[in-house]
């Protein structure tokens, strides 16, 4: 069966067409002035507002992982006055993510020892806001690290799954899990919706609308295998082929830097895996 593939910005629709998957590409960059306009009108509604703006990368600029670089913080405190009020308005624009924006403020200002609004973070998914009225109550799966169903939900999606949630719903769905013994650090966090949705036979007969891949996949080989069934079975794992439902992706970056010295596979990476396997 051969699919359509879209190159796509959220918000723009620009579409490229070929042969394949059919994704849609997001990017932190989409949402920029929309959200830049609307922190400028709000930091200096009541006096006269500097000509010009800021947008820091975060990733191997202000940060590396949790540590500032060189004089990142300091340089950031320069934007305020001795009041602490912000003379420059500036926006943290990243292709990174996996939490809401309000957790992600609240740990960049600690990170940077400045005040940091939710309004002035801008991730990856952001642009995701935009798509709420369309799969508002449809059921839709988030993909990635952290906390990709409270991302969506924080959004106003109200029928949403983490990748972790529903495959949970399916025995055997993942031929390897027996075998996959380790442990992470990384948080279940509760989500009512699936609590709501139980029990799990109803999540397992209802048709995935959409797949938002939020942050970067924690478990490649299984998240491959389950897109692969949702995306091939327009929605329903372990029926027929059927017409594939919307996938989007935060970003489409290759690499990028964390702790190690070296750049590590992005989600850029894991959607030409996915895209090659899904189209073999």
């Amino acid at each position: 069966m051969r699919f359509l593939q879209s190159f796509a910005k959220v918000c723009s629709q620009n579409l490229k067409r070929a042969n394949s998957l059919v994704y849609s590409s997001s990017s932190a960059a989409t949402a920029t002035a929309t959200t830049s306009s609307a922190f400028f009108s709000q930091i200096h509604s009541h006096s006269e507002p500097p000509s010009f703006g800021i947008a820091f990368d975060i990733d191997g600029v202000l940060l590396r992982g949790d540590t500032p670089i060189g004089g990142s913080s300091h340089a950031l405190q320069k934007l305020y006055d001795h009041c602490g009020t912000l003379k420059i308005p500036f926006v943290f624009l990243t292709n990174g993510g996996g939490v809401p924006e309000s957790k992600r403020a609240l740990e960049l200002g600690k990170q940077l020892a400045v005040n940091i609004l939710p309004s002035q973070v801008i991730q990856g998914h952001s642009p995701f806001k935009q798509l709420v009225t369309r799969f508002e109550n449809e059921l839709v799966v988030a993909v990635g690290k952290g906390e990709p169903a409270a991302v969506m939900l924080e959004y106003g999606f109200k029928n949403v799954l983490s990748i972790d949630e529903y495959s949970s719903c399916f025995e055997n769905i993942d031929p390897l899990a027996q075998y996959k013994k380790w442990t992470t650090n990384q948080i279940m966090y509760p989500n009512d919706t699936f609590n709501e949705m139980a029990p799990r036979n109803n999540i397992c007969s209802q048709r995935v609308q959409a797949v938002f891949i939020v942050s970067d996949s924690v478990d490649w080989s299984r998240d491959i295998q389950v897109l692969c069934d949702i995306l091939r079975s327009g929605g329903l794992p372990g029926g027929e082929i059927a017409h594939q439902p919307p996938l989007y992706f935060a970003n489409d970056d290759l690499a990028y830097q964390a702790k190690f010295p070296s750049e590590r596979l992005g989600m850029g990476a894991f959607r030409i895996a996915l895209e090659s396997i899904f189209n073999r």
